[in-house]
C-alpha cells in the first residue's frame, strides 16, 4: 500500500483509495469526478500503451475547504483572512540542492497524464505549475494546462500575465512541477503584481524549499520537469475550463521536455478540470483580494465565499457586520473592485451562513425589496471564462444584491427564530 508524506497525512482520514486497476483514459476523471472533492489515490493506474504506471495518482489534495483548514491548523472561516495576511508576510524560501531526485528518462508516455472528457484535444497535465525567474523580477510561479503532443513535448497555455512578459523579455528554460504541498497549490493560484513572488506566499503559509535543478529551480513537488521554449506552436484544445464549458481552440507555445526529476516513491498529481479542487484554488485566489478592498471602505468583513454555483470565479456571498446604512452597497463595489472577473455578489450579515446557500437564499428571501436593494451594472468588463460575456471585448452586465437588514430599529423582526 503506498504511503503518503507526512505533509499529506492530513489527507488520510477522508482518503479514498482505489486498489483496482483504472486507465489514464478518462476512468480516473470519472472516479475523481464522483469523489466531489474527496482526495482519491489511485494505486494501480494503467498507462495508455498497457503498462502499470510506477507513480500512483493523487487527486483532491485541496478539494474541500474544510481539509485546507485542517492543514493550515485554522477555522475554514478564517481562511480568507489569513490568507490576506500572508500575502503582506510573504518571505523568501531557501534554495537547497537536488540531492533527493533521481533523474529519470524524457518519455512522458511512462507518466500517468490524464485523458478527462470525451471531447478533449489530449492527455493533459492540469497540475503543473511553472516556476520562471526573471533577472529584474524574480520568481513566478503559475499554473499551466500543458496537451502532450508527443513523447517529448507539449504544448501550453499561456494567458498574457507574467510568464507570459518573461517569455517576451527572453525566458526560454523553467521547470514544471507536479505533485506539490498545499501552501504551494494555493500561492501559485494568485496573481500579485509582478515582482511580487507567489513562492514568498506560499513560504508565509508554511515554509517551504525551493531546488536547485542545475541553475533552474523548482519547487520541492514530487515530479520536476526542466521545460524549454521551442520558438515554435500548435493547436491546444478543446479543453474544458472552470466553468465546466469547453475553451476554445488556440495556437500556443510548443515546450520540449529536455530532463525528468522524481523524488523516491513519488506520486502524480492531477486536478480535474472545472471539478472541486479547480475551482476551490480559483476562489481560494480571489477571496483575499476581496476582503481587502472591503477592509479598505472601512467596513467590518467577516468573510468571503466564492461560491461552487459561480464556478468559484463569477458568484461570491460577502458577509459583514453592519454598522452603517451603506454598508450593503459599498461592500458590493468593493467587490467588483477586488475582482475585476466576478459578475454577482450577496451581501448578507454575520448571521447568515454564506456556505450554506438555503441560508443566503433565506436572506434575500426575507431581507430584499428588489426595486430597493439590486444594484446592475451595465456595459463591464467582466471575465472570458463567462460565456454569456462577448468574448472578444468581455463586455458583460454585472449585479449585485444587498440582502443586510436596513431598518435598524426593527431588527429582531427579521432575525430567524428556527
Amino acid at each position: 500500500m503506498f504511503s503518503l508524506r507526512p505533509e499529506f497525512k492530513f489527507l488520510e482520514k477522508d482518503l479514498i483509495r482505489i486498489e483496482k486497476k483504472v486507465s489514464v483514459n478518462r476512468e480516473i476523471a470519472e472516479i475523481i469526478r464522483q469523489a466531489e472533492g474527496k482526495p482519491v489515490l489511485f494505486e494501480n493506474v494503467i498507462l495508455r500503451n498497457g503498462e502499470y504506471s510506477k507513480y500512483p495518482v493523487l487527486a483532491n489534495v485541496v478539494g474541500r475547504k474544510e481539509y485546507l483548514a485542517k492543514y493550515l491548523g485554522i477555522k475554514v472561516q478564517d481562511i480568507s483572512h489569513f490568507l490576506l495576511d500572508v500575502i503582506e508576510e510573504r518571505r523568501k524560501p531557501e534554495i537547497v540542492n537536488a540531492e533527493m531526485y533521481e533523474e529519470n528518462e524524457v518519455d512522458l508516455n511512462k507518466l500517468p497524464i490524464l485523458f478527462h472528457y470525451p471531447r478533449d484535444g489530449g492527455y493533459y497535465i492540469s497540475a503543473g505549475i511553472v516556476v520562471a525567474w526573471d533577472r529584474e523580477y524574480g520568481f513566478n510561479a503559475s499554473y499551466h494546462r500543458m496537451m502532450q503532443i508527443s513523447s517529448n513535448e507539449v504544448v501550453v497555455r499561456i494567458v498574457p500575465r507574467q510568464l507570459y512578459k518573461f517569455i517576451e523579455r527572453g525566458l526560454r528554460k523553467f521547470t514544471i512541477c507536479i505533485g506539490n504541498t498545499p501552501q504551494v497549490m494555493i500561492a501559485s493560484a494568485m496573481s500579485p503584481k509582478i515582482g511580487v513572488s507567489e513562492l514568498d506566499i506560499a513560504n508565509a503559509i508554511r515554509k517551504i524549499r525551493l531546488i536547485d535543478f542545475n541553475g533552474i529551480v523548482g519547487t520541492e513537488a514530487e515530479i520536476v520537469m526542466i521545460g524549454e521554449i521551442t520558438g515554435e506552436t500548435y493547436k491546444e484544445g478543446p479543453f474544458i475550463d472552470l466553468t465546466g464549458t469547453y475553451d476554445i481552440i488556440r495556437e500556443q507555445p510548443i515546450v520540449k521536455i529536455k530532463k525528468i526529476y522524481a523524488r523516491k516513491n513519488a506520486f502524480y498529481q492531477a486536478i480535474l478540470p472545472g471539478d472541486y479542487e479547480h475551482k476551490l484554488l480559483m476562489g481560494l485566489s480571489r477571496e483575499p483580494t476581496i476582503l481587502r478592498e472591503v477592509l479598505r471602505d472601512g467596513i467590518d468583513c467577516r468573510d468571503v465565499h466564492m461560491t461552487l454555483g459561480g464556478s468559484s470565479w463569477l458568484h461570491c456571498i460577502v458577509q459583514i457586520k453592519k454598522r452603517h446604512r451603506e454598508d450593503g452597497v459599498k461592500t458590493i463595489n468593493a467587490a467588483f473592485r477586488g475582482h475585476s472577473s466576478l459578475k454577482f455578489v450577496v451581501v448578507v450579515e454575520e448571521d447568515i451562513n454564506i456556505y450554506d446557500p438555503n441560508d443566503v437564499e433565506w436572506a434575500i428571501a426575507t431581507r430584499v425589496q428588489p426595486d430597493r436593494d439590486i444594484y446592475i451594472f451595465p456595459d463591464q468588463i467582466g471575465s472570458s471564462l463567462d460565456p454569456s460575456a462577448d468574448q472578444i471585448t468581455r463586455k458583460t452586465a454585472k449585479w449585485g444584491i444587498d440582502a443586510t437588514i436596513h431598518d435598524s430599529k426593527r431588527k429582531n423582526d427579521f432575525m430567524k427564530i428556527i
